[in-house]
Parts: structure tokens; sequence; C-alpha cells
């Protein structure tokens, strides 16, 4: 790890103006995952801005029936705050089924969106990688990839976004709220993650000195919702693939729908082909069999990562179905 300078944030505006003076750093808030990127070289930031006492740990209801959620909230906390696990089961499934009790304790709200990418080549200095070099190459393209991503990758990046969180969010149309040197700003959750194309070192929208403040929920949808998460062990590992997915059916049929898929793409997928599908369909399995598959219809999977298609078609089904049978109480676990 390289030597840097450190600095603790007394309020946002201070953070901003600290960040903007120092182009080679970083804000820390849990640290979770930067540190770990610190540790193997792969991030070296100049300044670390500590934000982790800012007073962003509110999760408080909004005029219109809706959440604010403060960058600083700690994943367990937003897992189990009464609001979102009664109003947003999705949301309390998707941050539960991420990383270990001890992780969630730490990580918070901000950071969750922020985190890099898990692929191999991304987290190897001695590997090259655009994500982290821009020009130096993709070799998981042609070497370890079974992972990573079938939609909306490019020649450039294959690696899909990690985050439990974020996918469930997009499914229930969050906003991000930032705030940086040129004032605040509000950006849908579907649009604040980036698509590789030829720049797959930008993983967000984000601006340079602009700061997470809060992540904004809508009145929760009608209907229920759910997450469901589909991994090589029980615990502690990321997605290949996972659906959240809030379903509204009235007499048998579809009247409203969300969807996001999780561990297929470099940002949370959010499914708008398989909602236009379903809304007004019957809500029956075959009818979301046929959704799912003209979702997936755009993938483009590797030489060891087809698997992922049908994975994620009968995953999402699966959450569908489960969705749209008579409500005996909570939708199950993921």
């Amino acid at each position: 790890m390289r030597a840097f300078a450190y600095t603790r944030a007394g309020d946002v505006d201070e953070a901003i103006a600290a960040l903007a003076a120092s182009p080679g750093g970083m804000f820390l808030g849990g640290g979770t995952n930067l540190v770990d990127l610190m540790k193997l070289g792969v991030a070296s930031p100049g300044l670390l801005v500590d934000i982790g006492r800012l007073p962003l740990t509110e999760v408080r209801e909004t005029p219109d029936g809706g959440l604010r959620i403060g960058a600083n909230v700690r994943n367990s906390d937003l897992a189990a705050h009464p609001a979102v696990r009664a109003r947003y089961p999705a949301l309390s499934q998707a941050v539960l089924a991420g990383a270990s009790g001890q992780i969630r304790n730490t990580a918070t709200t901000g950071g969750n969106l922020l985190q890099r990418t898990r692929c191999l080549y991304f987290q190897d200095v001695a590997k090259p990688c655009n994500k982290r070099e821009p020009g130096s190459g993709c070799p998981a393209r042609e070497g370890v990839h079974r992972d990573l991503a079938v939609l909306g990758h490019s020649a450039a990046c294959v690696a899909t976004h990690p985050s439990d969180m974020a996918v469930a969010l997009a499914a229930l149309d969050a906003v991000v709220h930032l705030r940086g040197p040129g004032g605040e700003r509000t950006v849908p959750l579907c649009g604040f993650h980036r698509l590789p194309g030829d720049e797959p070192h930008r993983d967000t929208v984000i601006e340079r000195a602009e700061l997470v403040v809060a992540v904004g929920l809508p009145a929760p949808p009608a209907g229920r919702s759910a997450y469901r998460k589909a991994r090589d062990r029980a615990s502690y590992a990321f997605a290949l693939a996972s659906v959240a997915a809030a379903l509204d059916v009235r007499e048998g049929v579809v009247a409203d729908v969300r969807l996001a898929f999780g561990g297929l793409a470099h940002k949370p997928w959010r499914a708008r082909v398989a909602e236009e599908a379903l809304r007004g369909a019957p809500a029956t399995e075959e009818s979301f069999v046929r959704a799912a598959e003209a979702e997936l219809a755009a993938a483009e999977p590797l030489r060891d990562n087809a698997f992922k298609v049908p994975l994620a078609r009968n995953l999402a089904v699966r959450v569908l179905r489960d969705l749209a049978a008579p409500d005996d109480g909570e939708a199950s676990a993921p």
C-alpha cells in the first residue's frame, strides 16, 4: 500500500472542498471495498477524505410516502429498518444476501453503490485491464470469465457490478442524491451506473468531487416484492445471477411489474422488455417464461458463461411465480 494523506471531514461541504482540491483523492466511507483495493495496489489515492462520521445516517419518511436513506446508513441497519422490511422487502432481502454480517455492520449505502467489480483481472495489477488501465486490454474475454457479463458488455470490458442492494434499488425506481462543487442533483438509480462501452473505467455518471448524500425511494409499488440470488455457496459469494421483482396481480392479470437482474452486466439490469411483455398479460408461468426469454434474447454469452442465461430466466420465473401465488405471509427469503 502506498503512502497517502488523510483528513476527516467535519461536514459535507468540507468533504467536497477537500476532494475538489486534491485530484488524486478519494472519499472513505466504510472502507470495505476501497481499503481492499488499496492493499492490492488497484487504488492508490493521494488523499483519503473520511466521510464516515458525517450525519448522513437517517432513514426518514418523505412527503410522497417513500424513504430517504442517508449515504452513511450501515447495510445491517438498512436491512433491519422496520419501514424497509415492511414496505420494501426486496431491498431488505437483497442487503442480507450480500457479504457477511461483519461487513454489513461496516459497509454503507453510498459505498455499496460505488463498489468496484470483483473481476480477477481488475484486482490483479500484474494483468492488463481496461477498467484499471484504459487501453491495456481485456484478457477476461478469452480468459477466466465464468462469473462475468452476458448482457451489455463490450470489446473493452465484460466485468459485472457486484452489488445486491443496487439491483433491488433499480427495480424499486430509486434515485441517487448527489452533491458536488456545482451543487446538488438527482440521478435515477437505473442511470447512475454505466455500461462499459469504450470507457469501462467509468463505473458511474458521478462527477469529480461529487458525493452520494442519500438514496431516495418512491412510495412502494403495489403488490409484493422479493429478491433472490443464485451463487456458488450459501453465503459470502457474489451473484452468478440475481433477480429483484415487484409484482401487482389483479384478477389473474399483471397490473404492474418491476424487474431487475444482477450478476449479468456492468450495472444492475432493469428488464424493461420483460416488464412491457408482462403488463396486461395473464399472471401465469407461461407468461413469465416468455417475458424472461424476451429480455434475455439480447444476451451475448462468452465461452464459459452461457449457463447464466437459463439460470437468470429460471430465477426470474421462480420469483415471479412466487409473488403471483396467494399471499400467505412474506415472500420467501433469497
